[in-house]
């Protein structure tokens, strides 16, 4: 049964698949900001991106002298969690490791997300603990979709997206198979706030940004006085996605980066890659915030 959690200002729907936010409303106007998931454009909604981002070469992980089979963005997202706690404005959810994580990834862990709706901001905690005897290894991401436009106001590239401090971000790219691209990047902001959305930028895919300062972002146009800002703990990079032609827009928290053309190294050589000690464990967080 999916969690249903309610403000006077929003009302936010959450799937235990993937423990994923699939809707979320402002009641006084109904817009609704979250993608639907149609399947001519794409059936995700708002993933959580575990135990690692992007792709692995050749679909194989290497971790602790083995080679696993992991897909683009590993296996989080394609499995139930457990609703563990839920009251009006909040919902945890967990997933700890089964024999069938531990033959794609070799560490016992656990994933908790914790979901807290206050007025039009919805916090979203990602916990990971170490419950191993031995260090273990990860990356971690988000992936939430946004309708774009907004509440259907204006054009696609009416819209613009609001970098709290001034930026010079470095497009970095990845392959259909997300994998990354060597040796090719551009800058398309220099010294700047404002990054103006266009549908030409997502011809070759996503645009990645290592290094990002700001610690929000907003979605917003002029021609619509609605819009989603989107903050972020502990997320460094990220990745800003549509597929070719879609009415959203992916603007994606990230702490780990998909593997290079050719990378033969281990999971814990990824790039970004989390490592903890038994008992130890890792937070970020993302909060949404709807206008």
């Amino acid at each position: 049964m999916n969690a249903i959690l309610s403000s006077d200002t929003a009302a936010v729907e959450i799937k235990p698949l993937g423990a994923e936010l699939v809707s979320f409303k402002r009641k006084d106007t109904g817009i609704e900001y979250m993608w639907s998931g149609d399947a001519a454009f794409w059936t995700g909604r708002s993933p959580v991106l575990f135990p690692i981002v992007g792709s692995v070469y050749e679909g194989k992980m290497r971790a602790e002298g083995g080679t696993y089979e992991l897909k683009n963005h590993g296996f989080a997202r394609g499995r139930e969690f457990r609703l563990v706690d839920s009251e009006s404005h909040r919902a945890v959810f967990h997933l700890s490791y089964d024999d069938e994580t531990l033959a794609m990834y070799p560490y016992k862990f656990a994933l908790t997300l914790t979901y807290t709706l206050e007025g039009s901001a919805l916090r979203i905690q990602y916990r990971v603990d170490n419950d191993d005897d031995k260090r273990i290894h990860f990356q971690l991401g988000t992936h939430p979709a946004f309708n774009c436009p907004i509440g259907g106001e204006g054009e696609f590239e009416d819209y613009r997206l609001e970098f709290e401090q001034e930026e010079t971000l470095e497009r970095f790219f990845v392959t259909g198979g997300n994998i990354q691209v060597p040796d090719k990047s551009e800058i398309v902001l220099e010294k700047g706030t404002v990054l103006p959305l266009t549908r030409a930028q997502f011809e070759e895919g996503a645009m990645i940004f290592r290094d990002v300062n700001s610690e929000r972002v907003a979605l917003r146009s002029d021609k619509s006085e609605h819009s989603v800002t989107v903050a972020y703990e502990n997320f460094p990079y990220m990745g800003v996605w549509q597929p070719k032609n879609a009415p959203f827009v992916c603007i994606e928290p990230w702490h780990g980066l998909a593997d290079a053309d050719k990378f033969d190294g281990e999971l814990k050589d990824k790039e970004l890659a989390v490592g903890l000690e038994p008992g130890e464990y890792f937070e970020a967080a993302l909060v949404i915030e709807v206008g």
